[in-house]
């Protein structure tokens, strides 16, 4: 099978590839930057020593997923160890709770942004109100008394029994099911804290943050198809690759062919906004071919991080609109044949920095890897 690729920029983004303005679509779920499935947690702690990028580390996809809060504690990013401490007790709690680890994640990101993970007392004129603690939370509203709430496992527990009462909390972004919990008036401040709160995560709970948030809490491993990721991705298909990315034979094939069947239903691979929704050719509900120009019906969908994700060669219009938010997992189309193609399948791609064209694309299978949701295997 052969499809199309994109490699423009369109109108109105061009002058701005690299940043362009979506509002506050961008405030979407943050991504981890780990390798899954393979090494051991000492890579980490190696990778952050010498100061690279955390991309770099290797990791098992989850052991015992257990903190032990009384141990020396490494210093992660900006973090003390008395900070790091704290985040150690949020995982203990969210962990003696059985609360999946997206949530820890949710968690550690939320007190990073409240209180940058240090248990606040009373701070007098710089006080907001009378919130207290990791999570800041206010005892005149129902949080607890104010010797509860600097207790930071009484907060943790406190902020958890909250978080799964929220419907879908575990798919959502992660700044709205903080938000739906903390009702800051800076909603869209949480989003930024995720890829080193997984970091945090997955360093005190080796691995931990790779399992899935819709399995139990006892079961740390990479995301199987159909699965979620504490990450908060997940594979588009359940389908292995039939054409890798950037290939010999094919070096402007800027994304990996999935081999799913005609009317296979396709997920969106995160939360995010859909940013491109139509068909690129004349006539996109019949099959294309490889004279035929064009991703046909597919959709562009921005994710936190300035991350795009593409869906090429649905079979229908899709079931998105330009300017829909979408949770990871949801059904946005089906797979088929429209476009540069020569069989059904999808056409999946992934890009940096907001550049829809070639130049933002990355490969998706160590792309998806990192983020505990491995594509399936092909040539």
């Amino acid at each position: 099978m052969s499809d199309g690729h994109l490699d423009f920029a369109p109108a109105g983004m061009r002058d701005e590839r690299r940043r362009p303005r979506i509002g506050l679509w961008i405030a979407l779920t943050a991504t981890l930057a780990l390798l899954c499935c393979g090494g051991g947690i000492s890579a980490l702690f190696l990778d952050q020593l010498s100061g690279t990028n955390a991309a770099s580390a290797a990791f098992t996809c989850g052991k015992a997923g257990v903190v032990d809060i009384n141990s020396k504690m490494p210093r992660i990013g900006p973090y003390s160890e008395d900070q790091i401490r704290n985040a150690a007790i949020i995982i203990t709690v969210g962990h003696e709770m059985k609360v999946p680890p997206r949530g820890w994640i949710i968690a550690v990101a939320t007190a990073m942004q409240e209180s940058s993970l240090t248990n606040h007392g009373f701070l007098g004129d710089r006080n907001d109100h009378d919130s207290l603690g990791l999570f800041q939370q206010r005892p005149s509203q129902g949080w607890g008394t104010p010797e509860q709430v600097m207790d930071p496992r009484y907060s943790s527990r406190k902020f958890y029994q909250k978080l799964v009462t929220i419907s879908n909390w575990a798919t959502r972004p992660l700044t709205e099911a903080a938000q739906a919990v903390q009702r800051s008036a800076f909603p869209d401040a949480y989003a930024k804290h995720e890829s080193l709160a997984t970091t945090i995560v997955n360093t005190l709970a080796d691995g931990a943050g790779l399992a899935p948030g819709t399995i139990s809490v006892g079961d740390l491993r990479c995301a199987n198809p159909g699965e979620i990721a504490a990450s908060g991705w997940t594979s588009p298909v359940p389908d292995g690759i039939v054409s890798g990315f950037r290939t010999s034979s094919r070096p402007t094939h800027n994304g990996v062919d999935l081999g799913a069947s005609r009317y296979d239903q396709i997920h969106a691979a995160a939360a995010g906004v859909v940013i491109v929704s139509k068909c690129d050719v004349g006539n996109c509900d019949r099959d294309g071919s490889p004279s035929t120009p064009g991703c046909g019906w597919f959709v562009d969908i921005l994710h936190a991080d300035q991350i795009i994700t593409r869906y090429c060669h649905m079979v229908r219009r899709p079931f998105v609109r330009v300017g829909d938010r979408v949770t990871a997992g949801q059904v946005i189309g089906q797979v088929g044949t429209s476009g540069h193609s020569s069989g059904p399948h999808l056409h999946f791609e992934t890009h940096l920095d907001g550049d829809r064209s070639g130049r933002g694309a990355v490969n998706p299978v160590s792309f998806m890897a990192a983020r505990g949701a491995p594509l399936g295997s092909g040539e």
